[in-house]
Formats: structure tokens, C-alpha cells, sequence
């Protein structure tokens, strides 16, 4: 099965764009290009990865004077720079969880506390890393998604701090597309890269 979503994060250069655009939104290729030393078409090509994943969105400049606007890429989030297909997904991962919750009611560990809005971003969170290869455990009364062993956790240390950040602002951004009171609060401090435990806010 093809994996989209994650795929982009297959390629730390890929990583490396999605971080620039998670610091400060609206970035022109030629941008992007100057901070990561990367080719312009090598440049489109992993934002176009990004964007079919639903992890980025583009929108022409709007300009005043005469000439071919610019096309700004920015992360996508809750806001102007939602994302269709973040919002087609989280949409599709909602229905599942609610057609599993009712066939196999087993399968719902749920307390019950949370409002129908967090249990479907919670659809949509699972989902979403799952495509990328985690095996993510949720416990819904302490709001923590346990992402160990982290696939990561190999990566150099330099590496790892940008990873980590780019895969909390994705699990954020899929959580504000998908609508509801929870957000991404932090991770868990651990002295072994292995270990990666999300905390979730309401």
C-alpha cells in the first residue's frame, strides 16, 4: 500500500522544508532554495510530496504591479492554510472510527469522557500515523499517544531535534484540521531516543 502522507518525511530533505515552513509560513522556492542549498526543481518536486500528503499548502502571491505572481508554500494548518486533502482524511478517518466503533464496539477503549469532536481527531491522528509506519497507543484519560520505539531514534542528533519537531507540528496540524478542543502539548523528556511519548491539551 502506498503511504502518501509519511512518505514525505521519508527524506530528510523533505523534513528539513517542512520545518522552514512550520518556523515561518508563505516561503518562495527560490527561498527554500537558499536555505537548504537544494535545486530549484528538486525543491518543487519534495514540496509537491508535501502537498499531496496534506502537509502543505500553496497560494499565488497577491501582487499590485503587473507580472507572474509567485506561488507561497506555507505548513498547512487549522487556519487560512488548511488543507483539503488534510481535511478530505481526517473527514474519511472519522467515518471509519465511528463504522469500527458500531460493528466492533470492543475495539472502542474509550471512557467515554471525551466529546464525539476529540474522539475524531483522535480517528484522524491515528490514522495519519499509522500510514507513516507507527504503531501509535493512545490512552484517551491521560491524553498521551505513545509513539515507542521511536523509528527515529537512529537518526543523529542534530537530525533528531529537527524530526521531533517536524512530527509534532504535523500530529498538530492534523488534530486543528481535523476540528476539536485537542491539541499537541508537548513530549514526554526521556534520556532514550527510543522512547517518544506525545502529551496531549484540550
Amino acid at each position: 500500500m502506498a503511504r502518501p502522507a509519511y512518505s514525505a518525511i521519508s527524506s530528510y530533505s523533505r523534513v528539513r522544508l517542512l520545518h522552514l515552513l512550520q518556523e515561518r509560513p508563505r516561503r518562495t522556492v527560490a527561498e527554500l532554495c537558499e536555505r537548504t542549498g537544494l535545486h530549484a526543481n528538486t525543491v518543487r518536486e519534495h514540496l509537491q510530496r508535501l502537498i499531496d500528503g496534506g502537509y502543505v499548502v500553496a497560494e499565488p502571491e497577491k501582487r499590485t504591479t503587473r507580472g507572474r505572481p509567485r506561488v507561497l508554500y506555507s505548513a498547512a494548518s487549522a487556519d487560512e492554510n488548511a488543507s483539503p486533502i488534510a481535511l478530505r482524511k481526517a473527514k474519511e478517518a472519522a467515518a471509519r472510527g465511528d463504522l469500527m466503533r458500531r460493528v466492533m464496539p470492543w475495539t472502542d477503549t474509550g471512557s467515554g469522557t471525551l466529546p464525539t469532536e476529540a474522539v475524531h481527531q483522535l480517528d484522524a491522528l491515528v490514522e495519519d500515523l499509522g500510514e507513516a509506519g507507527f504503531d501509535p497507543v493512545v490512552d484517551e484519560e491521560a491524553l498521551t499517544v505513545d509513539l515507542s520505539p521511536c523509528p527515529h531514534a537512529s537518526s543523529a542528533p542534530g537530525d533528531r531535534s529537527t524530526l521531533c519537531a517536524v512530527h509534532l507540528g504535523i500530529m498538530d496540524g492534523v488534530l486543528a484540521q481535523a476540528g476539536g478542543p485537542l491539541h499537541v502539548a508537548g513530549m514526554a523528556p526521556s534520556c532514550n531516543p527510543a522512547d517518544c511519548v506525545v502529551h496531549l491539551g484540550r
